[in-house]
C-alpha cells in the first residue's frame, strides 16, 4: 500500500511540466500580455525561472523560512511576492532582513492562512494591515476561501496583489480544486475588484462633479409657510424649510426672523434677501 507521501509524489509527478512546456507557457503569456509567474521550490528551479526571464518570483508559505533559497532568489534582483501562511511576525522579520541584506528591497508580503479551503473565521484579514505597518512594504492577500468576498474585502483594505487558485472544474481530483475558482468566477472576481479599486478614490472629501446638480435639488431652503403680506414682520411660524436648495440656507433662519417683508410673498415662495429689510 502506498504511503500518503508517495501517493502525493506520484500525483504531482503526473502533473509535472517539462522545461520546454514552461517555455511555451512563458511565450504564450508574453503574446497575451500576461505576466508569467511560477513558484520555485528549490535552487535549480529558481535558476531555471531566472534564465527563462520571469518578471518576479512568487514564493509559497512553506519556503518562508528557507533563507538560503530566498537569498539566492533575492540576488536575482527581481521583485519577490512572498506568502506568509503559518508564520509568526518574528519569522517574517528574520526573512525580510535576510532578503534586504542582498540589497533587494522589491518585496510584497501576502497575508495567507494555509488551509484548503480556509474558513472565514480563520482568515484574520486585519493581519494584512499589520504586515504593512510592521514592515512598511506593499501587501496583498493569498486567498484560499471558497468564495470571492474575502479577496474583494482585502482590496478595499489596500491589497495590491490577490492570489486565487484557478481550476477548469471544481470536481476534478486533487486537494486544491474545491477552494479554486472556475474561469467565469475568476473573471467576475477581477471585474468586481476593478470596480472596488475605482470606488476607493483619493480620500479627499469634496462633492463630486456628478453630485452638483443633485445638490441643488435635494438640499433645502427657507420658504414662506403661508402668504405673507407686505410690511409684515416675519416670525418663525411664517417660515418653512423645503426643497430646492437654491435659496437661503436653513441655518440662517434665525437671521430672517424679525425682518420685514417689503413685498407680498406667496406661500411656498423662496425667501430672498432682497424681499426683506
Amino acid at each position: 500500500k502506498n504511503s500518503p507521501a508517495k501517493s502525493q509524489y506520484e500525483m504531482l509527478k503526473k502533473l509535472e511540466l517539462s522545461e520546454s512546456e514552461f517555455k511555451n507557457l512563458f511565450d504564450y503569456c508574453k503574446r497575451k500580455k500576461i505576466i508569467f509567474l511560477s513558484t520555485p521550490f528549490d535552487f535549480k528551479s529558481a535558476e531555471f525561472l531566472y534564465r527563462l526571464g520571469v518578471t518576479a518570483f512568487k514564493i509559497g508559505s512553506g519556503d518562508l523560512t528557507n533563507i538560503p533559497l530566498l537569498m539566492q532568489i533575492a540576488k536575482y534582483n527581481k521583485p519577490i511576492i512572498l506568502s506568509t501562511g503559518m508564520a509568526t511576525l518574528p519569522e517574517i522579520k528574520k526573512t525580510v532582513v535576510a532578503i534586504y541584506s542582498t540589497c533587494n528591497k522589491q518585496l510584497i508580503l501576502l497575508h495567507c492562512t494555509s488551509n484548503y479551503p480556509t474558513n472565514y473565521e480563520d482568515v484574520n484579514l486585519r493581519a494584512m494591515i499589520t504586515l504593512r505597518k510592521k514592515f512598511n512594504v506593499p501587501v496583498g492577500y493569498s486567498d484560499h476561501t471558497k468564495g470571492v468576498e474575502v479577496a474583494i474585502a482585502a482590496v478595499s483594505l489596500g491589497a495590491c496583489v490577490i492570489e486565487k487558485h484557478l481550476t477548469l472544474d471544481k470536481n476534478l481530483k486533487g486537494p486544491d480544486h474545491k477552494s479554486s475558482l472556475e474561469p467565469v468566477e475568476l473573471k467576475k472576481m477581477v471585474e468586481t475588484i476593478r470596480n472596488v479599486e475605482l470606488s476607493m478614490g483619493n480620500g479627499v472629501k469634496v462633492p463630486r462633479d456628478s453630485e452638483v446638480a443633485l445638490k441643488r435639488t435635494s438640499r433645502k431652503s427657507i420658504v414662506a409657510q403661508e402668504d405673507i403680506k407686505k410690511d409684515t414682520k416675519l416670525t418663525k411660524e411664517m417660515l418653512s424649510i423645503k426643497r430646492p436648495g437654491i435659496g437661503i440656507k436653513p441655518e440662517y433662519i434665525n437671521k430672517i426672523v424679525g425682518k420685514r417683508a417689503i413685498k407680498n410673498i406667496k406661500r411656498d415662495e423662496l425667501i430672498k434677501l432682497k424681499m426683506l429689510v
